[in-house]
């Protein structure tokens, strides 16, 4: 698959991987390969690493750890991807040095970072740009178009079965069997589900009329699993099942739908998850360096998809010491850097950073310093 950079987009190449996780949490990881490009030159640092949080970036941390401790011997990175709500409280425990989330820190949870970063708190740094599949276990059915408003009535249990009108009105001769949809959610907090609420919320409102939620709404119908890789076997192992999940980690026999952007259906892609991104704006309130995004979630400009999360790497703004703080700028410079994110290409199927993007993350980076 070709995964392009916004603006002047590049195929990369893919190599072979495997999955990290730092405990029995490793089952919620997305399913995906490793590239062992290695890290950017500079100065050598060592020590411990510890990050929590999204299961949809875990095959991009198993690259970049890689491609990072190639160049950084003496480093260690664990990375526990216990879902991107458990990063965020976490990180603000002071347990982890840096989580990976799928959502930006709200302002509450910036507030309470204050006391273990300092009075300038934490950072939203975007590091992994990626589609969220419309996954679906349907027999024969290979090309499925739908609109926002079906998949929501789908999730809220207003369309049951596969044949019914409004699917059919939407993909002419499809042979769609008489089955049961079984609708399949995360159980635990996620930014993957606060993305995908967030587009429902957006682009379906007459049908939507819950706010966008890390949370999904206990009252709905369905399934639920555990992290992304436990959605996607739930998926796997439940014919009629339709799920949420990030791409990486959707393969084998699953569909994946086209969505409607304007009046055209959206294959997912990479391209399109990059497009997305370059239409969305800059989140309003935040501070200098931090770079949470206002996703534009009705885009009408049909080489959007508008499915996507920009999963983010939260940092402190200071750290308590010299070589925590030259630990994690380093590895946070290979993160963003080209080598690193057509590493996380590779493996998670990702759309790398545009240039502009890349530069400011690297800014946010720069400005971290230890405690005075």
């Amino acid at each position: 698959m070709k995964a392009l950079r916004i603006g002047r987009l590049s195929a990369v190449a893919v190599v072979a991987a495997g999955a990290l996780a730092l405990s029995a949490c490793g089952s919620d990881n997305a399913a995906g390969t490793t590239n062992t490009g290695s890290a950017s030159s500079g100065p050598k640092v060592t020590g411990t690493l510890t990050g929590t949080g999204s299961s949809a970036q875990a095959s991009a941390i198993d690259a970049w750890k890689q491609g990072f401790t190639a160049s950084n011997q003496g480093v260690t990175v664990q990375y526990s991807p216990d879902g991107s709500g458990a990063g965020r409280k976490t990180f603000i425990s002071g347990a982890s040095q840096f989580a990976g989330s799928d959502a930006a820190m709200k302002a509450e949870e910036l507030k309470s970072a204050q006391a273990v970063c300092g009075p300038d708190g934490a950072l939203d740094i975007p590091v992994y740009i990626s589609p969220i599949a419309v996954t679906y276990n349907v027999s024969g059915v290979k090309d499925l178009n739908l609109t926002a408003d079906t998949i929501a009535k789908m999730f809220r249990g207003e369309i049951t079965n596969w044949n019914d009108p409004a699917i059919k009105a939407d993909n002419g001769s499809a042979n769609l069997p008489d089955l049961k949809i079984t609708p399949v959610h995360r159980s635990d907090d996620s930014g993957t589900t606060e993305n995908f609420t967030d587009y429902l919320a957006k682009a379906a409102p007459n049908v939507w009329k819950d706010k966008s939620s890390q949370t999904w709404p206990a009252s709905l119908p369905g399934e639920n699993a555990k992290g992304t890789s436990g959605v996607v076997k739930t998926v796997t192992d439940t014919p009629g099942a339709f799920a949420y999940a990030d791409d990486s980690a959707v393969t084998g026999s699953l569909g994946k739908a086209n969505v409607k952007v304007g009046d055209k259906f959206v294959p997912l892609s990479a391209e399109g998850a990059a497009k997305a991104v370059e239409l969305s704006k800059p989140a309003e309130g935040r501070a200098t360096n931090d770079l949470a995004l206002n996703l534009d979630r009705a885009p009408k400009d049909a080489s959007a998809y508008p499915i996507v999360l920009v999963s983010y790497h939260v940092v402190c703004t200071t750290y308590k010491d010299q070589a925590t703080t030259d630990l994690v700028k380093a590895w946070e410079t290979y993160v963003v850097s080209d080598a690193g994110q057509k590493a996380a290409a590779s493996a998670a199927k990702s759309a790398p950073l545009s240039s502009a993007l890349a530069g400011k993350a690297k800014t946010a980076i720069d400005s971290i310093k230890v405690k005075s």
